[in-house]
């Protein structure tokens, strides 16, 4: 049996931008159209030419080779033609090959925002297809409103997007703007759009996550018949976000329900890069990805329970829904005080640490483990620290440097300037192969101090640290009062795109950050050496 064809629409570079703290330069544009149209999506849409500097620069040439290149923007202007509209101009002198337009489709939102009869959105939305479809490029209109406006006067919102189709729009993308419209209504609605004459087969959905039901609106509009979908990555958008392609594209590949019925233009083979696609994308956002997100989250294919990780070594299928390398992730076992032998030797095994079920010395790793989390590690979430402890219980750990003691200074004072400011300096002594070194360094706040000065001299392992960085440091207070114990966890990350996490407790936060900073550069270090294939005197 034949099946029906999806297309994947990311609008990314221009909704995605809509989202508090994200503001692309052209080339980060240029970068995540590039992976877009690598990963196989039909359409990559850009920004709105003549908008803003950036945009217009964008769209000066072709940024997809495969992918069709998407320009959006306004219908005309009311009392103004489609010739003589400069926005409608910018749009069709783009290098872009399509055009998605967005119109009002609620007749509310003309009167009170367009402030213009219908007829006269009617007609904006006829003339501004036409003269893309005279352009020679692909016409497309996003029906702002539409779900909202079609239950307060259905008539109108479906002359809206009759308009767009009869004019010769290829999609008539219904969007659900507010974020407020659930499954069933989207499926109803769906279907009585095409009861009214518009094929499916040009339809699209748009719809923000404001209930957290954007995949879940998306996919119910498939199965009533849309068959385009527009979506961002990681789902960012304006206010909660748009749809979360990275969510609806496994879904739809790799779910029997949609895999059967339909085919995209994403193989399996580019599947096993979405999570690598995902990362990416969050690290040209600088932000940590989310480790709950579905399918690629650190978190997808975790677990923690004893007698789960015991089914997942049988039968993975017991805790899984679908096999994790098929959307480039990975298995996590997680080691914590609530698991078993079964946790700790899958974890160890994934390490490359053998170690036989009998060994008494992995009672003893379980027994030090449980008793540091009753104390407040966390080594569920502080991968690195867990290794180094287990190498350090079962095999021993070489000792590449040693810190006889460290310092930190806060004070407030006045600058050559007269300007009132707050310095932070630590001072760390350390012995490398021997020899006594002491290191000074200032920074931004105490533990950035330390940071600095602990990575300053570390003799003939320097180098091998240059590129080491800190991406992110947690802080959370495990008990009130004035003797609380805090707990720091700190992701470190390197050149070869490799990210750990390491964890300290103490009842001083300096402290807790200093042991956290520690296991870090020594961990960097010994997988330097595994690597390499050196001992840790090499």
């Amino acid at each position: 049996m034949s099946r029906e064809r999806l297309y994947l629409y990311d609008t990314t570079l221009r909704d995605g931008q809509q989202t508090p703290g994200v503001d692309f330069s052209v080339e980060d544009k240029i970068a995540v159209a590039r992976m877009l149209d690598e990963f196989g999506l039909d359409y990559v849409e850009g920004g709105y030419p003549g908008a803003n500097p950036t945009d217009t620069e964008f769209f000066g040439r072709r940024q997809t080779a495969a992918a069709k290149f998407v320009a959006f923007g306004m219908t005309k202007r009311v009392g103004i033609s489609a010739s003589n509209d400069p926005g409608l101009a910018a749009l069709l002198q783009s290098k872009a090959d399509a055009v998605c337009f967005v119109a009002k489709s609620s007749e509310y939102q003309v009167r009170v925002a367009l402030g213009c009869t219908a007829e006269e959105n009617l007609e904006a939305i006829r003339a501004s297809v036409e003269a893309v479809r005279r352009a020679g490029k692909e016409a497309m209109v996003d029906c702002e409103h539409f779900f909202d406006g079609f239950k307060e006067n259905p008539g109108y919102t479906l002359a809206c997007a009759k308009a767009a189709y009869e004019a010769g729009a290829r999609w008539v993308v219904l969007c659900d703007t507010n974020g407020g419209t659930q499954p069933s209504e989207v499926r109803a609605i769906v279907k009585q759009v095409i009861e009214a004459g518009i094929p499916g087969e040009n339809l699209g959905i748009h719809a923000h996550d404001d209930t957290g039901q954007a995949v879940a609106n998306s996919l119910a509009a498939v199965e009533a018949g849309v068959r385009q979908v527009q979506g961002t990555l990681n789902g960012i958008g304006e206010r909660c976000g748009n749809a979360n392609l990275v969510t609806v594209m496994p879904t739809l590949v790799l779910k029997p329900a949609y895999a059967e019925r339909f085919e995209t233009g994403i193989s399996a083979e580019r599947l096993t890069g979405l999570s690598r696609l995902s990362r990416a994308f969050d690290e040209l956002l600088n932000r940590a990805p989310a480790a709950q997100s579905p399918y690629v989250g650190q978190s997808a294919f975790a677990t923690k329970a004893g007698i789960h990780a015991s089914a997942l070594a049988k039968e993975p299928a017991t805790y899984e829904h679908v096999p994790p390398e098929a959307v480039g992730n990975r298995r996590r076992v997680m080691v914590s005080d609530q698991g078993g032998k079964a946790n700790f030797l899958a974890e160890l095994a994934r390490r490359g640490i053998d170690v036989p079920k009998s060994d008494s010395r992995l009672d003893e790793l379980i027994a030090v483990v449980k008793e540091r989390e009753a104390s407040g590690y966390a080594y569920e979430g502080a991968d690195a620290s867990f290794e180094l402890l287990a190498r350090k219980v079962l095999h021993g750990l070489p000792e590449f440097f040693g810190v006889s003691g460290f310092r930190c200074m806060v004070e407030r004072r006045f600058d050559a300037n007269g300007q009132l400011k707050t310095v932070s300096e630590a001072v760390v002594r350390i012995e490398v192969d021997g020899e006594q070194k002491m290191s000074v360094a200032e920074g931004h706040g105490p533990v950035n101090a330390l940071d600095i000065a602990l990575r300053k001299d570390l003799g003939r392992y320097q180098d091998e640290i240059a590129d080491l960085e800190l991406a992110d440091y947690k802080v959370r207070i495990l008990n009130g009062g004035t003797g609380a114990i805090t707990r720091v966890l700190i992701e470190s990350f390197d050149g070869t795109g490799a990210r750990w996490w390491t964890v300290g407790v103490s009842d001083n936060i300096i402290d807790a950050s200093f042991q956290a900073l520690m296991d870090s550069i020594v961990y960097k270090l010994m997988k330097n050496r595994e690597m390499a294939g050196l001992t840790a005197a090499e």
